[in-house]
């Protein structure tokens, strides 16, 4: 077995650093498993399962190739080593009784979060009104609605509820009933919610739906009007302390909430989930609403997925009753042709994927076979005039922005011609021969953009989303816009703005949090670490009305048959007694 190895500097100087006093003829082999760890936690995982890489071979740049000892050896090695201890003791490395390499840190992150579920998880809230609940339960929901019915129950019956579905499966109408439900408890107009997401731009969209659905809902105006819309970001609600480190809100300063509800869980780190669950009130509940089949969190863990593998492998536990699955769709009909393409992604059928794409005969799926740069440029002409067009002669910013929301160019890369750099250079050079953009000015009147770094001065945050506009009412001058939570737009002159880069063509990544009416997302013409299921996945079901995915036919099917693999210990700590 051949193990990718692709050292950087700062994996290079922590196994020189932390392999400091080994035995000088284990020493070489000890700092090339140590930067393998931390090669994986700069990939995502927790840990370094070392019967993995036991008896693998590793290619080494100028000098011949290693091949590992056996993992019992591995074992014996770390456990030599002084800087490595077990679990519970204080070493910057822990080795752990089933053969996981932690970096001290996440180890201590993953153990405090997996405490503090099983905690909530174990936890019943039974002194409200069972009656009322009950009958509210009815009312609130329609009788097709059986999942979102176990989803409500479990949330208000529990302190620690997961309630993870695909696109259009009802999450947030559930929460809002959820909501309503809490509100109409006896001293419920008391009870104080915080609603966070990960990012801005997913904040601004809950926030929007949320506002939307609770017209709508079978309770009382008083309820309907004390249900809030207002949304932060998880960092914002935390207190996160730029410059400083660490957080205002804490285990020893708790957050003021009785309920927390996180949006879009999937993409929240093992870092940020744990700062989270430690600022809870001890009597407090949380609510965790996303995607399990999503990309994974940008940084280390896949929390979401860890919890679900979880509960599906210990059934019947407090954990297993705490996460509900939706699974049946209210956007796209059981049989659709978005909805059949998701279900085949997920499943790893890449031939059917396949099928689909290339034989639906339907408007709502497309292929088309992409596999030079040259062409490529020549395909892009057909669409960014009828994408984009329209949205740069709009007359207001507000209609800009929801004519921009409309379409979205997807990429798996940042760099490289299939990347998202060049694609948003090719789209102005297209819009500028048009007349539609200068594209010799950066900043330029209709230009959407998007947040790259977090402002908390402006309340800009990374992923963010917004146009550059010249507004009359203002001597012409070019300002930023932005949804606010409340449905209106904000306004900031451009040249305040935090980095910020053009959003023609954003990354799978970066899309998570969105949803358009038609998406294109654009494959590399050659297999790459970043394809897999759960980026083709999301890339596909940020669209509700139809996808077009260019590339190779033998790179989509690698892509779709390969999921992402995070190292974890945290589903077992969940389940373990």
């Amino acid at each position: 077995m051949i193990i990718e190895f692709h050292e950087r500097p700062i994996d290079r100087q922590a196994a020189a650093f932390l392999c400091q006093g080994a035995h000088s003829s284990s020493s070489s082999l000890l700092r090339l498993v140590i930067s393998l760890l931390s090669q994986a936690t700069g990939k995502g995982s927790i840990c370094l399962e070392l019967s993995l890489i036991a008896g693998g071979t590793i290619p080494i740049a100028g000098a011949p190739s290693l091949t590992l000892p056996d993992f019992d050896q591995l074992i014996a090695l770390f456990r030599s080593l002084e800087s490595a201890g077990r679990p519970g003791e204080h070493r910057p490395l822990i080795l752990d009784d089933e053969g996981r390499l932690y970096l001290y840190r996440y180890w201590r992150y993953e153990e405090s979060l997996s405490r503090a579920i099983r905690l909530r998880a174990s936890i019943i809230c039974g002194d409200g009104d069972e009656p009322a609940l009950l009958s509210g339960v009815e009312r609130l929901f329609t009788l097709e609605a059986l999942q979102q019915k176990v989803a409500a129950s479990a949330a208000v019956h529990r302190a620690f509820t997961v309630i993870s579905g695909g696109p259009g499966t009802g999450k947030t109408s559930t929460v809002v009933r959820i909501i309503a439900l809490l509100l109409e408890q006896p001293g419920g107009v008391e009870h104080r919610f915080a609603l966070v997401a990960p990012t801005g731009k997913a904040a601004a969209r809950l926030s929007a739906a949320i506002a939307s659905a609770r017209d709508s809902i079978s309770s009382l105006e008083p309820i309907r009007s004390a249900i809030p819309h207002e949304v932060s970001t998880i960092h914002r609600l935390l207190g996160s302390r730029p410059g400083r480190g660490g957080y205002r809100h804490s285990a020893s300063n708790p957050l003021p909430y009785d309920t927390v509800i996180v949006d879009e869980a999937s993409m929240v780190d093992l870092p940020l989930m744990t700062a989270l669950l430690s600022a809870l009130a001890a009597d407090a509940r949380l609510i965790l609403l996303g995607d399990r089949n999503q990309l994974s969190s940008v940084e280390a863990g896949s929390v979401l997925g860890d919890i679900c593998r979880a509960s599906e492998q210990h059934k019947g536990s407090p954990l297993d009753e705490a996460v509900v699955v939706l699974d049946r769709s209210f956007r796209f009909e059981e049989g659709s042709p978005i909805w059949e393409l998701s279900r085949a992604i997920n499943t790893g059928n890449d031939l059917k994927a396949l099928r689909l794409l290339t034989e639906s005969g339907s408007n709502a799926l497309s292929w088309q076979e992409l596999s030079a740069r040259d062409a490529l440029q020549k395909m892009l002409q057909h669409i960014v005039i009828d994408g984009y067009g329209e949205c740069l002669r709009a007359a207001t910013p507000a209609e800009a922005i929801s004519l921009f929301e409309r379409f979205r160019i997807l990429s798996a890369l940042r760099e490289g011609p299939f990347g998202i750099n060049a694609l948003n250079r090719a789209v102005e050079q297209i819009l500028g021969r048009h007349g539609l953009i200068n594209p010799h000015n950066e900043a330029y009147h209709g230009r959407p953009i998007i947040i790259t770094a977090n402002d908390y001065a402006l309340q800009l945050f990374n992923g963010d989303t917004g146009v550059l506009f010249t507004d009359p009412a203002k001597d012409g001058r070019l300002m930023a816009y932005f949804p606010a939570s409340d449905g209106t737009l904000r306004s900031i002159a451009s040249e305040r703005l935090p980095a910020h880069e053009t959003a023609y063509a954003m990354t799978v990544h970066k899309s998570q949090g969105s949803e358009f009416e038609r998406v294109v997302l654009i494959l590399p013409p050659a297999d790459c670490e970043i394809l897999t299921r759960e980026l083709i996945y999301t890339a596909v079901t940020r669209a509700k009305s139809s996808v077009e995915i260019w590339g190779s036919q033998a790179v989509l099917q690698t892509a779709v048959r390969k999921r992402i693999v995070r190292n974890s210990g945290l589903s077992q700590s969940l389940i373990a007694p």
